[in-house]
């Protein structure tokens, strides 16, 4: 919460609790600055993601993300913004070994970073991890249904509950991951019906992600959202064509350079006149 006249308030964990079944929880992901001041006024949660390395570095999933990436484009997030509520992802390796190792790590990412929580992944296998954080300070997002960073065990991007016999242990890890005082709960990628059970019993709000518009929450992948992503997921609505008005921009200003039309006279400084 900001001590500054004049800023607003931060949205708090606890606030975001107690949405539960009120009004729709608005949440983004954020890696630059740029991004998350545009973005803090409109949204309730800016989530500083894994996705970053996939997004803006390239690689084939959120494997190769390591502590120091998600730190520095924390800080980058968290300095840049006022209202939103900054979450920042525990990668992969950073957080499963014990609850010890995670709480060092995410300590270390509040710390570094101003943030004013962390994500993890992982349903009933993390609830003990989740119930040793909480108690000492740290607020947990939870993640369930498709889990990014088990995709090697996974054997890839799938749909999670789309048999009935699969939706106990998805329910069973939301149910879980709340008990142990997750403050709300990240659902990717399952069935609809099985959203929309899931929030109707989740004490906690539920952020759908290819989920149900039940969900207490949506959240989306901003660079995804803005048509910057050539193949998004089927859940993704693009608002924008970012990627068409970037590229016309960028020929426009090639075939200026070419043709010497850029810089114009109101582009560069003449010589200051005697006095």
């Amino acid at each position: 919460m900001s001590a500054h006249k004049g800023k607003t308030a931060r949205v708090t964990a606890p606030q975001i609790t107690a949405r539960k079944g009120g009004e729709s929880i608005v949440a983004l992901t954020s890696y630059h600055a740029h991004t998350a001041k545009l973005a803090d006024p409109h949204v309730d949660i800016l989530l500083v993601g894994d996705s970053v390395g996939m997004v803006l570095y390239g690689h084939g999933s959120t494997i190769p993300v390591t502590l120091d990436m998600m730190i520095v484009h924390g800080r980058v997030v968290a300095s840049a913004t006022e209202h939103a509520l900054v979450v920042v992802d525990m990668p992969f390796g950073s957080y499963e070994e014990s609850p010890q190792q995670a709480f060092r790590n995410a300590a270390r990412v509040m710390k570094e970073t101003g943030c004013g929580a962390v994500k993890l992944e992982g349903g009933e296998r993390m609830a003990e991890t989740i119930a040793f954080l909480t108690a000492r300070g740290i607020p947990v997002m939870a993640h369930v249904g498709l889990t990014p960073q088990s995709v090697n065990a996974l054997g890839g991007f799938f749909v999670q509950g789309r048999e009935e016999e699969q939706w106990a242990a998805i329910e069973n890890d939301a149910r879980a991951v709340a008990d142990a005082g997750a403050f709300c709960v990240v659902v990717e990628a399952v069935a609809e019906p099985l959203a929309r059970r899931i929030t109707e019993t989740c004490p906690v709000p539920t952020i759908g992600i290819g989920a149900s518009a039940a969900c207490d929450g949506q959240i989306l992948v901003m660079e995804d959202m803005l048509g910057l992503n050539p193949a998004p997921p089927k859940f993704v609505k693009t608002y924008a064509d970012l990627a068409g008005s970037i590229e016309s921009a960028i020929s426009e200003y090639a075939a200026e350079v070419r043709s010497r039309v850029f810089p114009g006279p109101e582009h560069v400084y003449g010589m200051k006149k005697r006095s």
